[in-house]
């Protein structure tokens, strides 16, 4: 009798299927940079000068080129669909709501460590979107939501 107990015991264990442990997400820091003309966010490597830079393209917007946003991210788990970073903006309101645009990169899983990751928004689209105003920041696997940071604005 308790060779039998042990035995269903031990075909139930085998037999039974362990969940997959879906991917996990986590956007963990986000810095709109504006650029310049040159393409450039700081003029120096340090955190000073690309602050005092950045506050100088703020004041003068004619010398702008575009906006980039340094996206720092992390994932944990098997991710069984593509990972993507996206990047959604508000701008200046014209009539009733305000123009919207969306970037998005796809990225690859990044293990154990964050990887950063860099969106643009340059060119004609820049100067066409004009200032932005408020921002989401989202990790998705596939249709899932993983992660968002959001402006205040937002």
């Amino acid at each position: 009798m308790r060779g039998l107990l042990l035995r269903l015991l031990l075909a139930g264990i085998l037999l039974s299927a362990f969940p997959a442990m879906a991917a996990t997400g986590k956007v963990i820091k986000v810095l709109p940079h504006f650029l310049d003309k040159a393409g450039r966010h700081s003029l120096a490597p340090s955190l000073y000068e690309r602050d005092a830079y950045q506050a100088y393209l703020r004041s003068h917007p004619e010398e702008r080129s575009g906006i980039r946003f340094d996206v720092q991210w992390k994932n944990k788990g098997a991710a069984w669909d593509d990972l993507k970073v996206r990047v959604e903006l508000r701008g200046m309101a014209r009539g009733d709501l305000p123009e919207e645009r969306v970037i998005e990169q796809i990225v690859r899983p990044c293990g154990w460590f964050s990887k950063w990751n860099g969106l643009k928004l340059t060119g004609e689209d820049y100067l066409a979107f004009q200032e932005v105003t408020a921002w989401r920041v989202t990790l998705w696997e596939g249709e899932k939501l993983l992660s968002e940071q959001t402006s205040f604005l937002w």
